[in-house]
Order: C-alpha cells, then sequence, then structure tokens
C-alpha cells in the first residue's frame, strides 16, 4: 500500500501536466468554447469581444486551481499543499536567450620566488616579484552577430585596471574560401603571439616574444585578411595591416605618440604562411613562416622587420585508447632595425617540450636563447632598448601541471636564466593557480 501511494505520488506532476496542456489546447482553459461559433454560411464568427484578453494570453500555460488540486490530493491520498501548480511558461519562449554572448571569466594567480631583486620578466602577466601575483582576470565575450559576422572581445583585469585585449569581429560567409578580420587583435606572426595566457604551456611567456614585441604581444587596431588555398595540403596564407604604434609594437616600432599614420608606409605589416601536415593517424606537423614589418623611431625612414618561423610536432595515439600527448614546439626570431647609418640585429628563439603522461598529469620543459645586438658587419654594439643585454642570454625552464578538471589547473614551475654579463643565475620559481568557468572553450582533457 505504502508503495502504491509513493508511485501515486510520483504521477502527480504527469498528471497536472496533462491537464494543464489539455486546458491550453482550448483558447478558455477547457470550458465550452464560447468565443467563436459557427456562421450560417459554414463560415466561423467574428470573436466576442469580451474574449479579447484571452487571446491576447494565448500561449501561456494556465495553472491548476485550488478545486483541481484538491480533487488530485483526494484522489492520491496525498497532502493538497505537496501538489504544486506547473510554473507559468516564459512568454516568448526562450528565443530571447540565444542573442545573449557566450561568456567565459579566467582567472590566473601565481606565488612567485626570486634570488635576485630584480628579476628579468619581461612579459606583461609575468610574476617579477616574490610573494603572489594576480597575472589577470580574462573576460572572454564571443558571439555570431548575423549569418555574417561574428564578434570576439577579451577584456583583462589586472592591479593597474582595465584593458581590452582583443574586440574583433571576423566574416563567416565570405566566397573563394576568404576571411576578413577587423578591430584590435594579436597578429598571427608565428606560433604563440596570437595565443592568450591561458592557452601557454608555461607560467611565463618567452623573452623571445617579450624582447621582440613587447609583454602584451604583437597586437593593434586594423584588418586582416586569410585564405585557404586549394591546394592538396593545408596552407593558410595570412595578410594583416594595423597600427605601427602603441603598446603591442613599441619594441620593435613606434612608440604610443611618436607619429599618426598618414601614409601607407606608416602601418605594421605582417603576412605569414600557415601549413598542416597530416604525418598519420597519431602524428601531425604544423610549419609556418611570418614576416612583419614596419616604421621605427630612430629616424625619418628608418624601418624594423621581423622573420620568424615555427614548426609544432604533436604526438595524440587516436588509434587506440590513451590520454598520451606528446609536442614539440619552437620559433626562432631574426630581428632586423635601422638606425642611421647602420642596421642592428639580433636572433631569438625558443624551444618547448610537452608531455602530458596521464589525464590530469603533465610535464614540460622550455630552452630560450637570445643574442647580443650587432651592427652590418656583424661586430656587437650595445642596443638602446636593452642597454645591459651585451650577451648571449639563455634560460632553462621546467614545469608540472595538474588538472583537477578540464576547467582548472595548477602548475609548479622553476627556472634558471644564464647571462654572459653576470656571474650568477637568475633563479625562480611558481606555484600558479588556473581556473575557469563559463562558455569560453574547455582545455582538453
Amino acid at each position: 500500500m505504502r508503495m502504491a501511494t509513493r508511485a501515486l505520488t510520483g504521477l502527480i506532476p504527469v498528471f497536472a501536466l496533462h491537464l494543464a496542456t489539455a486546458r491550453a489546447e482550448s483558447p478558455d482553459g477547457g470550458r465550452p468554447d464560447s468565443s467563436t461559433a459557427t456562421a450560417p454560411d459554414g463560415g466561423t464568427a467574428t470573436p466576442a469581444p469580451a474574449d479579447a484578453d484571452a487571446d491576447a494570453d494565448a500561449g501561456t500555460t494556465p495553472e491548476l486551481t485550488p478545486e483541481e488540486l484538491a480533487e488530485l490530493a483526494a484522489a492520491t491520498g496525498s497532502d493538497s499543499a505537496a501538489v504544486k501548480p506547473l510554473p507559468e511558461a516564459p512568454k516568448g519562449g526562450g528565443a530571447g536567450q540565444s542573442l545573449n554572448p557566450d561568456i567565459a571569466v579566467i582567472t590566473d594567480v601565481v606565488l612567485g620566488w626570486f634570488n635576485s631583486d630584480s628579476p628579468l620578466q619581461a612579459g606583461g602577466h609575468d610574476p617579477a616579484e616574490n610573494g603572489f601575483t594576480l597575472q589577470q582576470v580574462e573576460l572572454a565575450i564571443g558571439k555570431a552577430v548575423d549569418p555574417y559576422f561574428r564578434m570576439d572581445a577579451n577584456l583583462v583585469f589586472g592591479h593597474e585596471g582595465v584593458e581590452v585585449e582583443e574586440a574583433f569581429a571576423t566574416t563567416l560567409a565570405l566566397p573563394h574560401s576568404l576571411q576578413l578580420r577587423a578591430g584590435q587583435f594579436l597578429t598571427r606572426f608565428g606560433r604563440l603571439n596570437s595565443t592568450h595566457l591561458h592557452a601557454w604551456d608555461f607560467v611565463d611567456q618567452p623573452f623571445a616574444l617579450s624582447r621582440v614585441f613587447g609583454g602584451e604581444g604583437n597586437r593593434g587596431v586594423g584588418a586582416e585578411v586569410s585564405w585557404l588555398t586549394p591546394l592538396s595540403w593545408y596552407v593558410e596564407l595570412v595578410g594583416s595591416a594595423s597600427e605601427a604604434r602603441g603598446e603591442g609594437t613599441t619594441r620593435s616600432f613606434l612608440d604610443e605618440a611618436d607619429i599618426d599614420e598618414g601614409s601607407p608606409l606608416d602601418f605594421e605589416y605582417v603576412l605569414a604562411a600557415k601549413q598542416f601536415f597530416a604525418l598519420s593517424d597519431n602524428w601531425s606537423l604544423a610549419w609556418g613562416l611570418s614576416w612583419a614589418t614596419g616604421p621605427n623611431p630612430s629616424g625619418d625612414s628608418t624601418r624594423s622587420d621581423i622573420l620568424g618561423t615555427d614548426v609544432f610536432l604533436k604526438y595524440r595515439p587516436i588509434t587506440y585508447g590513451s590520454h598520451t600527448v606528446v609536442s614539440l614546439q619552437t620559433e626562432a626570431l631574426y630581428r632586423r632595425r635601422q638606425v642611421p647609418d647602420d642596421t642592428l640585429q639580433d636572433v631569438n628563439g625558443y624551444a618547448q617540450l610537452f608531455w602530458r603522461f596521464a589525464q590530469r598529469w603533465g610535464t614540460a620543459a622550455r630552452y630560450e636563447y637570445g643574442t647580443g645586438a650587432y651592427d652590418g658587419g656583424g661586430t656587437r654594439v650595445p642596443d638602446p632598448l636593452d642597454p645591459f643585454w651585451t650577451g648571449l642570454r639563455q634560460r632553462a625552464s621546467a614545469a608540472i601541471t595538474f588538472w583537477p578538471t578540464e576547467f582548472s589547473r595548477l602548475r609548479l614551475q622553476a627556472s634558471a636564466d644564464f647571462l654572459d654579463w653576470q656571474d650568477e643565475p637568475n633563479l625562480a620559481a611558481f606555484l600558479a593557480l588556473e581556473f575557469n568557468a563559463g562558455a569560453h572553450g574547455a582545455h582538453a582533457f
């Protein structure tokens, strides 16, 4: 008997839904329809004015009356207070929800230690002092605006305030495998520059990028066009034109207030070729070539040019069940800057190896290097951007990462920085926590 009572009680919502649905199908909630009548000629008479309000409420789910709730309770032997009416459906359905953009918040915080009072951490989000550092709180927003454009924006909150890291629109329906971006964006020079902090395998930015492009990476306001070629292997060609002045260009091009763009030669231009090769079911290779050019502040018509190449080799077995991922990533950058009566040159790069050896565990190692500045004849000369950088700099880092889920990760990292102009290496250690919530794409798991 007790089991039967429980079963009947569990059916109450079903009975209520059935009754409400039946009533909703009739304009007056289930009573004989008095709003319409058959006309003498077989047509339908005009609804009575008294029922205009009922017609206005059509589409909403009517609530059960107290008498009907009492009848249900009596039939099942339950307390009428346990029988709840169905909630009224929101007017307009759920169509309004689809207009909301996808929003996510990603937070990165680090506990750091250095053996030097002046650590050489040049990345905009790098921890640079002993103790806790809020690297950033990133608000990622994205949505298809219409069938023709998608918008994406990344707002970064930190101790110094709020900045717009990226905000751009991307076309969705151009013909001939073309795509256009416009707004403020990280240029697609190389592999790492166009990515955000939460996609990195290490806590800090490779100093090759911060030396050449600055702590925030190479970015600006402009436009970019890309073309997926019809070749037998994946080849994408990318070209962009953007402001050559600002925080994202000051290391190689112009400062914020150097010039106003009055000529096509005053912009920074980036050209890149992205290639992908499926070596096998488990192995893949990506190779890119990049070139950036733009004016620098050394003279009236002096320019800087940066050439780069990047390689990404990845092993991820898909022919059998495994959490193993092994990847090798490397970039090399050659920079040439015109100065009055001479040129300055330097070479920078990094190589890193990542190994995910379990579902929630991974480890990585990275080697970085940067030469001193040389003139056109190959003689080492002082660099006005980095007067202290008088020789070879090398840094080795190792990290181990734990992912509780795909939405959070803990990382322990240590590094040793060897400088030709300094007797002792700069040592550093970091314990980092990252977590994200929202509709942002989850990390690979």
